[in-house]
């Protein structure tokens, strides 16, 4: 038989067997680093620990920190040992809720503590070392759903014992390591020793779990807390706790009871109340004449800007929309990328220079013809569109790089506002295992792109580290410059989503290297009830990604 040994997705070597060998004797002989390799993916489908036995050819995915999943395997791990650390501090009679990601990190709440403090988060954080420097095994067992739910009980997590009565199977996966058991949706190390690098920082109410970032797994320094960010979630979760809804089932319940309409009517008010503040904000603001919107992939930008300039019309305000794309530069003057693609995500793929004269030239009164860029020819060309700005008139632009104050460096800060979008989602599935925002945005994304460009759910998975490299670099940096903040995020999203995306998810091959997160995302999907399309009112941001939003795209 041959084993195919890759390395994070790259290609390592190729090993002949005579005999069939546990991975890890069969890794002993080869140079990849067995330690840092927190699990091993088999012929781009399952997840399995050092002990498996191949019993044919084999391809052997090495998976460390470096690769993607990795990455969300070491921070579901740091969680898992988080959760072993309350519980044995504290005991089941307190409970920890994983909330959501803020930062480096994600921000969490103990209940059932008066307050919460830095003695707390010292305790937490040496009992979690002790559990690393034990090198515990991290064992995932299947276990009977009925002795499942006796476990889950015992530990006071009521939380999973009602989502295991809600979907009955026979038997469950549970995570266990010592006396401790959790249930997790996502593979975990095989180890504790494994994970090295994480710290616990106050945060009143709660605390920040911080994770490592970079080729060499460390923590960045120093730590840099985002404050208007984490207000926008706290906003949120007050929503939340309005309308009584935190985890999935609790949507689920709704669907049940059939009082599911009444709840999207009243999340999308809300939505439509917070752009009209936005909007009577800005018009209150008469020197403020240019309105910069920026966000990360799919977060609604588009359908944002377009209901902002509704409500900007409703406070008597003339909003004049301007495409950031028709100010690229020459194709042949594109910056280029590392691998020598063109850049077309680079601020200095714009002409700067040009954008800045115009808009300069617009809040001057002048009159300029707005530009045309010919993506054929990858040349700017006439547009014959000629605009003067009126005492009532804003001009509105959606890019990228709106956040980042070099995009219009020549106008003063008073003239300018910048709205900052993106879906921070905070439903989660139980308390340990929330549904991170990338994910909603990734299935937005994957409806979107074979809809309206074509593409499968393959390709869109395949390029999506591309796209999250992009936002890191020139998006995520400069969030906190925002003097408005949006979150697009619709607790309910995910039932209307999940028939969209079920058969394109399907459709990934078992071959490709998107197959186990296409899998991971039909796991997401199964514990979400279905909710008609025909519920969702026609101008909700979720219409810019299925279908029949009343604005035109």
């Amino acid at each position: 038989m041959t084993i195919d040994l890759r390395l994070d997705g790259n290609k390592h070597s190729r090993i002949k067997l005579d005999e069939a060998k546990p991975l890890a004797e069969l890794l002993r002989g080869t140079d990849i680093p067995t330690r840092r390799v927190l699990s091993y993916k088999i012929d781009h489908a399952t997840y399995v620990n050092d002990e498996y036995i191949p019993r044919g050819d084999t391809l052997v995915n090495c998976i460390t920190f470096n690769h993607p999943e990795g990455t969300r395997i070491y921070h579901d791990s740091v969680i898992f040992i988080l959760a072993k650390a309350v519980y044995t501090l504290l005991g089941p009679g307190h409970k920890l809720v994983i909330e959501h990601s803020i930062g480096d990190g994600v921000f969490c709440e103990v209940f059932g503590t008066a307050s919460w403090t830095q003695e707390d988060c010292d305790r937490v954080k040496a009992e979690m070392r002790r559990i690393v420097e034990a090198d515990l095994p991290i064992d995932k067992i299947a276990v009977n759903t009925t002795e499942a739910i006796s476990i889950f009980e015992e530990m006071g997590r009521r939380d999973v014992v009602k989502n295991l009565g809600y979907r009955y199977d026979e038997e469950v996966f549970v995570y266990r390591c010592g006396k401790y058991y959790d249930q997790f949706y996502r593979p975990l190390a095989d180890r504790t020793g494994m994970i090295q690098a994480f710290d616990v920082v106050l945060k009143n109410p709660g605390f920040v779990l911080r994770f490592p970032s970079g080729a060499d797994c460390r923590l960045a320094e120093p730590f840099i807390f985002p404050e208007k960010l984490f207000a926008l979630h706290q906003e949120h979760d007050k929503w939340l706790n309005i309308l009584r809804v935190h985890n999935i089932i609790d949507v689920n319940k709704l669907t049940d009871n059939y009082d599911i309409s009444e709840f999207i009517l009243v999340e999308e008010a809300l939505h439509e109340k917070k752009i009209a503040e936005i909007a009577a904000d800005i018009v209150k603001r008469s020197e403020v004449k240019l309105v910069l919107i920026a966000g990360p992939s799919s977060s609604g930008k588009t359908t944002f800007a377009k209901r902002l300039s509704v409500q900007l019309k409703a406070s008597r305000a003339k909003p004049i929309v301007i495409g950031l794309d028709d100010y690229f530069v020459e194709r042949t003057l594109t910056p280029p990328t590392e691998e020598g693609d063109f850049d077309f995500e680079s601020i200095h793929a714009l002409d700067l220079e040009y954008l800045n004269l115009q808009l300069t030239q617009l809040l001057n009164g002048e009159e300029v013809e707005l530009p045309h860029f010919d993506f054929t020819r990858g040349a700017r060309r006439s547009s014959n569109r000629f605009i003067k700005l009126k005492d009532e008139d804003v001009i509105v632009m959606e890019g990228i790089h709106g956040l980042n104050d070099e995009l219009t460096a020549a106008i003063p800060a008073h003239r300018k506002v910048k709205i900052y979008i993106s879906a921070l989602n905070q439903l989660n599935i139980d308390n340990h295992n929330r549904v991170a925002t990338t994910d909603c945005r990734l299935l937005r994304r994957i409806i979107r792109d074979h809809q309206y460009r074509g593409y499968t759910a393959t390709e869109t998975l395949l390029r999506w580290p591309s796209v999250r490299q992009g936002e890191e670099k020139n998006i995520f940096p400069f969030q906190e410059n925002a003097d408005y903040m949006f979150n697009s995020s619709l607790t309910y999203e995910l039932g209307v989503i999940r028939k969209h995306a079920w058969k394109l998810l399907l459709s990934v091959p078992k071959n490709s290297s998107a197959y186990t997160e296409a899998r991971r995302l039909l796991r997401l999907l199964e514990v979400s009830n279905d909710i008609p399309d025909t519920l969702v009112p026609y101008n909700s941001i979720i219409r810019e990604f299925t279908n029949g939003s009343i604005f035109r795209y």
